[in-house]
């Protein structure tokens, strides 16, 4: 899937064109020539991907893009509402709907990545959830659950959590109050890849393993829900105040590999989307054009996590080739974008 493409040769008619005829031709091809982006990157690598084709699409339209860098959720938010920062794409919401109050008043939300497919939840390996018949986190407050789960000799299961600064782990920290976990459940907070490729592993010896992941993410190709793993519920929807009026949206039906139908999975479904200064978007109407219409199938995104996963990082190799691959579809935004610049 990702290999890219033979180059088309420019055709040589531009020759016959004068140099003051050609030049109005090239402004309007190159719309952002001389406007240098300053672009962000969430530190979880699963939105690397995306966050690399966007720039390149600029960079086709002369934008020059530095970075982008790698921020944690906070920083960012408040480096894009500051304008130190013009944007990222890989704004998840509701899930980041706790930093509103940090950039609302400067930076906004922009089109979307991707709409509605991006689940968040808790998963415990199969042969657990048959051999002790896990259905919601309340089962970790049973002995025998938090035994088998108890990988470090605490007394509590062990589940793969997330870092500080990351979205998710507001939530994950609020459910560990609301459903009175604390005694029972141990949150691992350390660097995500490394958490879960030492759970794989345990996994693969035969040990239990309880985990929170999102999609589209490299776990649920590595671990199958329905097959590998399967997602439990939450006892009951509570959400951290600022999502309480999403709760409807926490439980989902046909989710693949659920131990119920709907599932509560306890976390609305996200849209991906960039967030960007306001300004910024005001003074590049171009790049705003195109954050609005530009969109990328979560299938790509899995795809491509999972080619990640074992072994390929070239990731601008990955997003070029992606491009050339939908070249019709990218020129389209493109054009939509030179237009609204003019």
């Amino acid at each position: 899937m990702f290999s890219l493409k033979n180059a088309v040769p420019a055709v040589a008619a531009a020759a016959l064109l004068s140099a003051g005829s050609l030049a109005p031709a090239a402004a309007q091809d190159t719309p952002g020539e001389g406007t240098t982006v300053q672009m962000a990157r969430a530190t979880w690598d699963t939105g690397w991907f995306p966050a690399e084709i966007y720039k390149q699409m600029l960079e086709e339209l002369g934008y020059t893009v530095e970075g982008p860098t790698t921020l944690d959720t906070p920083p960012f938010y408040q480096a894009v509402s500051q304008g130190d920062i013009d944007f990222w794409v890989n704004g998840w919401f509701p899930l980041h709907n706790t930093y509103r109050s940090t950039f609302e008043d400067t930076a906004e939300i922009v089109g979307a990545v991707a709409e509605g497919g991006a689940l968040e939840g808790y998963l415990v390996d199969k042969a657990s959830v048959e051999e002790f018949d896990i259905k919601t986190l309340d089962d970790f407050k049973r002995d025998d659950v938090k035994e088998a789960f108890d990988r470090n000799n605490d007394g509590k299961a062990d589940l793969v959590a997330c870092p500080p600064g990351w979205g998710c782990e507001v939530n994950i920290e609020h459910h560990l109050d609301a459903y009175e976990l604390r005694d029972h459940v141990n949150p691992i907070k350390a660097g995500y890849s490394a958490s879960m490729a030492d759970a794989i592993a345990a996994y693969e010896n035969g040990e239990s393993i309880l985990f929170y992941t999102w999609t589209p993410n490299w776990t649920v190709n590595e671990l199958v829900p329905g097959e590998d793993v399967m997602w439990i519920e939450v006892p009951e929807v509570n959400l951290p105040e600022d999502l309480m009026d999403l709760a409807d949206a926490a439980t989902l039906e046909g989710v693949e590999g659920c131990v119920n139908d709907p599932c509560t999975l306890g976390f609305p479904a996200n849209d991906i989307v960039p967030v960007a200064n306001t300004a910024f978007l005001e003074e590049n109407p171009a790049v705003r054009a195109l954050l609005e219409t530009a969109s990328i199938p979560l299938p790509d995104i899995f795809a491509q996590n999972a080619a990640m996963n074992d072994g390929d990082d070239d990731i601008e190799g990955q997003a070029a080739a992606w491009i050339e691959e939908n070249r019709d579809l990218v020129d389209g935004w493109l054009e939509e974008a030179r237009a609204a610049a003019q």
